[in-house]
């Protein structure tokens, strides 16, 4: 009998030994497809926030830090004898001139309580007065027509480009491009339409409008700041790189300190938000959440594997007489140990296989329906895949080859004397 003739007399016997006991073979699999399944949906549900709040920073820019006017404390830390400062056109002019870490940078004067007015209705929505190089920092997908451009802001032209859903709602059933669009009561004509971005257009930037910053300066200045007439709401800006981050917020920090006399060491002064930051500080949550939910997941695939290695030895208990009664009729020490480490290796993998593909089918189905804001539908990831493989292989190994060693190692003489 040649060894192909033999492995598949093995094969054989395995699967007639695991039919034989279907219920505890059933159960057996379950531990183990239920440890796969929930190791890859667990690291799945982590990497479907992780991406899902990538995209949504991704929908404001990329490498963007914003900061606002502050107070400055009468002494650092402290929460009393706050001075107000306003920040102003002056201080983006000398950003942008001076600061030796930031690649681009943009000022906003922005204003939530103006009256928007078309032929056919009118909308409140907020109106952004700003540059144009702001496309370069801020994502502006431009649908139709085109962004504002230099001679519009050199030239205080009253053009206007306006969000997807300011569109919609001001100018229903026709194209508003070219249109005459009313800003308490001044004329702008449109001049480009944003595509509508965000989940379920789920983003306040569809219901904007954008005007060159010297036509929003000159009509809409900012109220209720001072004596500071050229004062603006915020200035955007990048660093030189994505690693630049902290360099340029100090240049920043600097120039504005200077511009309006305080200690730009007085962190408490400044109200600002780093994107990038932000991104790394999430990405280290989802990397712990990652490491957590792979651990659970990994816990509950040991937790079938013992389940395994427990029905194994019962089987080599039960089977006691017969494997005396087959090495007495000529049964080699290694065709035992092959017959009991494939029937572990099989219950293993074979159960692995179907936690894995009941999984990938789950991740599936759920990523056909709509996922909330800053959530994507868990995916199928290589890397824990990759570890459910490991996991499984090692199991089946311990599972297969304890209990298989223990058979092949029994005398026949002892096993058959047993009952």
């Amino acid at each position: 009998m040649n060894n192909m003739q033999i492995a598949f007399d093995i094969f054989s016997q395995t699967l007639r030994t695991l039919w034989a006991h279907k219920l505890r073979s059933f159960l057996t699999m379950f531990g183990i497809a239920w440890g796969v399944g929930s190791l890859l949906l667990l690291v799945g549900l982590g990497e479907g926030f992780r991406t899902g709040n990538q995209k949504q920073l991704a929908t404001l820019g990329q490498d963007i830090i914003m900061i606002w006017s502050g107070r400055v404390p009468a002494v650092a830390g402290s929460g009393t004898g706050m001075r107000q400062y306003y920040l102003t056109f002056r201080d983006y002019q000398d950003v942008a001139r001076e600061a030796r870490h930031v690649r681009n940078a943009a000022p906003i004067l922005n204003r939530s309580d103006i009256r928007a007015v078309s032929d056919f209705t009118n909308a409140n929505g907020q109106v952004f007065g700003t540059t144009p190089n702001l496309n370069q920092i801020r994502n502006i997908p431009i649908g139709e027509g085109r962004w504002l451009n230099d001679d519009d802001e050199t030239q205080k032209r009253n053009v206007a480009v306006i969000g997807d859903e300011m569109a919609r709602n001001l100018y229903p059933g026709t194209s508003p491009l070219g249109a005459a669009l009313l800003l308490n009561g001044v004329r702008f004509q449109i001049v480009g339409i944003v595509s509508s971005i965000g989940v379920h257009e789920n983003n306040s930037t569809n219901n904007r409008v954008y005007v060159p910053y010297s036509a929003m300066h000159q009509y809409f200045p900012l109220t209720n700041v001072g004596e500071t007439p050229d004062a603006i709401s915020t200035i955007n800006y990048q660093p030189l790189t994505h690693d630049d981050n902290d360099l340029a917020k100090q240049d920043v920090h600097a120039i504005i300190a200077r511009n309006h006399q305080f200690d730009a060491k007085n962190a408490d002064a400044f109200e600002e938000w780093d994107t990038i930051q932000s991104e790394h500080m999430v990405g280290k949550i989802f990397d712990a959440m990652d490491g957590f939910l792979g651990s659970v997941g990994v816990v509950t695939l040991a937790l079938g594997a013992i389940g395994i290695i427990n029905i194994m030895l019962v089987s080599v208990t039960e089977r006691t007489r017969e494997i005396g009664l087959r090495k007495a009729l000529g049964a080699t020490n290694r065709s035992i140990l092959m017959q009991f480490f494939l029937e572990g290796i099989l219950l293993t993998v074979f159960s692995g296989g179907i936690g894995m593909a009941a999984a990938a089918g789950l991740m599936a189905a759920l990523g056909t329906l709509p996922s909330p804001p800053g959530f994507d539908t868990p995916k199928l990831v290589p890397a824990s895949a990759a570890l459910a493989i490991g996991c499984l292989t090692l199991a089946g190994l311990v599972a297969g080859l304890y209990p298989a060693r223990k058979a092949a190692m029994l005398q026949p003489v002892e096993a058959l004397r047993r009952e």
